[in-house]
């Protein structure tokens, strides 16, 4: 298993997992599969070259890109000490082998060496199980719910705010 930041070579393999993701579970992420099918292999590039505040980390198996999750500070200077974990996926038969659990605390680590952030905000579905269970074993807690936070194929769907806090910030 080798677990690393992208970067614009892997612009093919990013988008075909992420694509894979919105396809296969709409209801986990905000964006869709209609949304980004269409993105120039350009911008997936230009969204994959190193950043000050931003990575998307991936696992590879076999050469195989089969997991990935983006980690951004936030911009605004009165919100800087906070950053955010967006995309989690890995793909189904690479599941049960502990690969989301090694990228986010990859993305943890990150977050607080080279972010120097002192607490991780995500959102999650409040029906996928397995991934708020991944969240609090890693530390996160539950800080609000939103109702209908999601519209997908007419339902709605609630999400969880979850946040982590460094170490070194509690």
């Amino acid at each position: 298993m080798l677990l690393r930041a992208l970067d614009p070579s892997d612009a093919n393999a990013f988008q075909a997992l992420r694509l894979r993701g919105l396809q296969g579970c709409p209801s986990a992420f905000s964006s869709s599969y209609e949304e980004e099918r269409d993105i120039a292999l350009a911008e997936v590039e230009h969204r994959l070259r190193p950043q000050n505040d931003a990575v998307i980390f991936g696992a590879f198996q076999g050469g195989q890109l089969c997991a990935v999750v983006g980690l951004r500070r936030e911009r605004q200077m009165k919100l800087s000490h906070k950053a955010f974990i967006w995309g989690l996926y890995v793909r189904p038969e690479a599941r049960g082998q502990g690969i989301g659990t090694q990228l986010m605390r990859m993305a943890l680590k990150c977050a607080t060496e080279q972010l120097h952030v002192r607490q991780v905000n995500l959102g999650v579905n409040t029906t996928n199980t397995s991934a708020v269970t991944l969240y609090k074993k890693l530390g996160f807690s539950e800080f609000g719910l939103e109702r209908g936070y999601l519209l997908v194929a007419g339902k709605l769907h609630d999400e969880y705010q979850m946040v982590w806090y460094a170490p070194s910030a509690t």
